[in-house]
């Protein structure tokens, strides 16, 4: 089956990641400085995704935005990267914990669908499992039935992918993977990408690569484009074929990050950057 493609996606994602208290209040403020993509996940773990849905409500009292204006993304994540808030029930097949946690995210969220469901990464760093398999059926049951409109992996390696697609009838509309220079920015998962018509959402990309914002070539592009070196990597993102993520908290930083959407890079400057894998 052909994969569903995103008809219309946000020129970025704003990730809501390790923000606790904070984050009703700057999904709010992303909102209204102009973010139109969200990204969550039903790990209080790491995520506060019912302070997401409260920073979308008062978004939408003061009428900064609609949902209809919104990519809202959330993830189902496997027993081991949760802590003891469980949005799902430990006993039940993997089957239902999908069904549960996405029942819980829309409730969190306020909505009556997500725009992408995501597996916040396979159950083993090797291989695609049983129950990878499993989850996986069961996510494109939820899609089936409009709770979510796409779907999508996260963490994953391409022998995941390549295993994945040996199984199932569909690819993912979407990976979300870490993006480290060192490691040529992801190349092969973005070349797998590319073949089959997947869109990369890269993360970490200025926090896992420091010594990328402060190299002397990135410095020069900025100089030269009257940017930061954060929206050149932002740029050089984009013009990989990635929707990036940010997690800012920084209203200035928010502004910026948006802001670079604006600037092109010639292709030159994105191979020189491309070539600082090392």
């Amino acid at each position: 089956m052909p994969t569903p493609q995103p008809s219309s996606l946000p020129d970025f994602l704003y990730g809501t990641a390790w923000k606790e208290d904070r984050t009703p209040a700057l999904v709010e403020l992303a909102l209204r400085m102009g973010f139109r993509g969200i990204d969550t996940a039903n790990q209080r773990r790491h995520y506060f995704e019912a302070g997401v849905g409260q920073g979308l409500a008062a978004a939408y009292r003061t009428g900064a935005v609609s949902r209809s204006d919104l990519f809202l993304q959330t993830k189902f994540t496997y027993r081991p990267g949760q802590d003891h808030r469980l949005p799902y029930d430990p006993a039940a097949s993997f089957s239902v914990q999908v069904a549960q946690s996405l029942a819980s995210s829309l409730e969190h969220l306020g909505t009556d669908h997500v725009d992408s469901y995501v597996l916040h990464g396979p159950s083993s760093g090797h291989l695609w499992t049983d129950a990878d398999a499993e989850v996986w059926e069961a996510m494109t049951k939820e899609r089936d039935a409009g709770r979510t409109r796409l779907l999508g992996v996260s963490n994953v390696s391409l022998r995941h992918l390549e295993q994945m697609i040996a199984v199932h009838s569909e690819v993912p509309a979407f990976v979300q993977n870490r993006c480290y220079a060192r490691l040529g920015w992801d190349r092969d998962i973005r070349l797998f990408c590319r073949e089959h018509k997947i869109t990369y959402q890269g993360f970490s990309l200025l926090t896992a690569n420091p010594e990328i914002l402060h190299h002397s070539l990135v410095a020069r592009l900025a100089a030269n484009a009257n940017a930061t070196p954060a929206q050149i990597v932002f740029a050089f993102a984009r013009a990989l074929g990635m929707l990036p993520l940010t997690g800012t908290s920084n209203p200035e930083h928010m502004k910026q990050d948006l802001a670079s959407y604006s600037l092109t890079l010639p292709p030159e400057a994105v191979r020189a950057i491309e070539g600082l894998a090392g």
